[in-house]
């Protein structure tokens, strides 16, 4: 528990909320091909940025908790930095720390998942995002812990491999998984035997989230359990291939499935087993957690409960504890502004469509799944679509807005916090038309905000997590030129570097303050900002707020 938070001394009772905007995967662009943000037609965003208070935010890297700056932003980190206010060490950091300093594999959690196939003399399992994209996973976790495993003694390890070109390049996937086999067959001496078993494109098996379209999960859950999926006899083999005869994107490939000369599926999960999920972000990992760990499954047909030693990388939902056993502890987060702001008494709504509902309650709470005070807050879920982004790519920015223009005409709460998806998920098809629509589509939402804000006196502070549609052309990194490929530039699928916006649109000013976003600061700072423009002081231990209160 928290205490309330102090008024400020000139405060007077605000009669409209401060409302945040994220505006997910909207960033500045540092090259002007490729800047769907820039070049799309966004009068409203464009109004915004010349009139009102306007600076930059870093959503990279330190700014984030990540190991370094040349780590892209996601949308678990960004929320979680925007909503706790401070800057913790996130997954891909401690996951590195972990195993670096041998942490990882003295804890119970990996000496169980070992200790099982050699009493057994069963197969190690591992699955995941085989990429460096830093996101969700990193290829170095899996090849530290292949090296680990042979030297342990473990004989029989298959690998489930998931092609990324989300993260990382589009269609990059071969730079993976080929130097990875070679991997395998270096360790495959002394009577060991390591093989890529199963696989497909992350978007289109295992790694769905928040309940969006269970039947990857089943696509993954055939593929790595049944055996299931178009047939290969290597990893290598069954990316060529498909890439070839589909033309799809990585993260779209299909599951393809490893098999023997007698056509036998090389590496089947089965009873006795060991099996580890070395993805370490939590929402892409929960639903294939449950299909190995829940008693009874109604999502899809399972079938009965396999009898493995089930391990996450991490633990992708400490309050409902997914899974029960996992290798790095996650971050520690506390005294998040939404527990703050239930303590003080306020009213709050947060809102998303189910793409990144998620972000704007899990991960704006600080991984908790569960509200501080249930009279005081509200959350609202509007449906996703579940069909191809770029054949939506509008999304439901609409609906959200209907829902918040509601609230703030009947004056219901203190504080909303909102979520817009377009920028990122429409981003990451790589249709660069698709994204252009999606940023039109929510400017002209924005347009709707500003005028009933306006209007009830409303506060909105507009920024983002990371940005995606800033960047949506691969580029020379010495020269800077757009890549390209077969004849047009090559599309870039993955988060960018670049900051995003911190703009605040507030007509009637009911807290008086001077804008003063200083060089350098993070999105971490916005949760100060919120605090302060609701007329608290924010926590001492905060990062600076990015306006003084007179």
């Amino acid at each position: 528990m928290v205490d309330a938070l102090s008024k400020i001394g000139s405060y007077k009772a605000r009669t409209a909320p401060v409302v945040l905007v994220v505006m997910d995967g909207v960033g500045f662009g540092k090259y002007e091909q490729g800047d769907v943000v820039k070049s799309a037609n966004t009068p409203n965003l464009d109004w915004l940025m010349a009139n009102c208070d306007f600076g930059k935010l870093k959503a990279h890297g330190l700014a984030v908790g990540l190991p370094s700056d040349g780590d892209m932003g996601n949308s678990e980190v960004g929320h979680n930095a925007i909503g706790c206010g401070r800057v913790f060490a996130q997954g891909a950091k401690l996951v590195a720390d972990a195993i670096s300093s041998k942490k990882m594999f003295s804890d119970h959690a990996w000496k169980e998942v070992v200790a099982n196939v050699l009493e057994k003399e069963s197969t190690l399992h591992f699955f995941g995002l085989l990429s460096d994209g830093n996101v969700h996973s990193h290829i170095t976790h899996i090849q530290a812990m292949l090296k680990q495993a042979k030297e342990e003694g473990v004989k029989k390890v298959r690998v489930h491999t998931l092609f990324d070109g989300r993260d990382v390049g589009s269609t990059s996937g071969l730079d993976y998984i080929k130097p990875f086999e070679e991997l395998l067959e270096s360790l495959s001496t002394d009577g060991c035997d390591y093989r890529v078993a199963s696989g497909g494109g992350r978007q289109n098996i295992s790694m769905d989230r928040y309940d969006a379209d269970w039947s990857m999960v089943q696509r993954g859950w055939d593929a790595h359990v049944k055996g299931i999926g178009q047939e290969f006899s290597s990893g290598t083999e069954a990316y060529t291939s498909m890439r070839e005869a589909t033309g799809k994107l990585d993260q779209d490939l299909p599951a393809f499935v490893v098999v023997d000369e007698a056509g036998k599926p090389v590496g089947q999960i089965v009873d006795g087993d060991s099996v580890v999920n070395f993805n370490f972000r939590g929402d892409r990992a929960i639903e294939i957690s449950l299909a190995f760990t829940a008693p009874e499954m109604t999502k899809f047909n399972r079938g009965p409960l396999l009898d493995v030693v089930y391990a996450g990388m991490m633990q992708y939902d400490g309050d409902a504890h997914i899974p029960a056993r996992f290798l790095v502890e996650p971050p520690a987060i506390d005294r998040t502004m939404m527990e703050y702001l239930s303590a003080t008494g306020l009213k709050t709504l947060s809102i998303s469509e189910t793409q990144k509902f998620g972000h704007m309650t899990y991960f704006f709470n600080g991984n908790n799944s569960a509200k501080f005070n249930d009279g005081l807050e509200t959350w609202v879920e509007v449906p996703s679509d579940v069909v191809p982004f770029e054949e939506r790519p509008w999304m439901k920015c609409a609906e959200v807005t209907d829902v918040i223009l509601d609230a703030l005409e009947n004056k219901d709460y203190n504080f909303i916090g909102v979520n817009y998806p377009n920028g990122d998920m429409v981003g990451h098809t790589g249709i660069c038309e698709a994204v252009q629509v999606s940023m039109e589509a929510l400017d002209l939402q924005i347009g709707r905000l500003i005028k009933v804000a306006a209007k009830t006196g409303a506060t909105l502070i507009f920024t983002a997590d990371h940005g995606n549609a800033d960047d949506m052309f691969e580029h020379n990194k010495k020269t800077g030129e757009v890549v390209i490929e077969d004849g047009k530039p090559k599309t870039k699928t993955s988060h960018s570097l670049n900051p995003v916006p911190c703009i605040i649109f507030d007509t009637q000013k009911q807290i008086d303050y001077k804008f003063n976003l200083q060089e350098g600061q993070g999105i971490s700072s916005l949760t100060a900002t919120c605090i302060n423009l609701l007329g608290y002081v924010a926590p001492s231990d905060y990062d600076t707020s990015v306006v003084i209160v007179d």
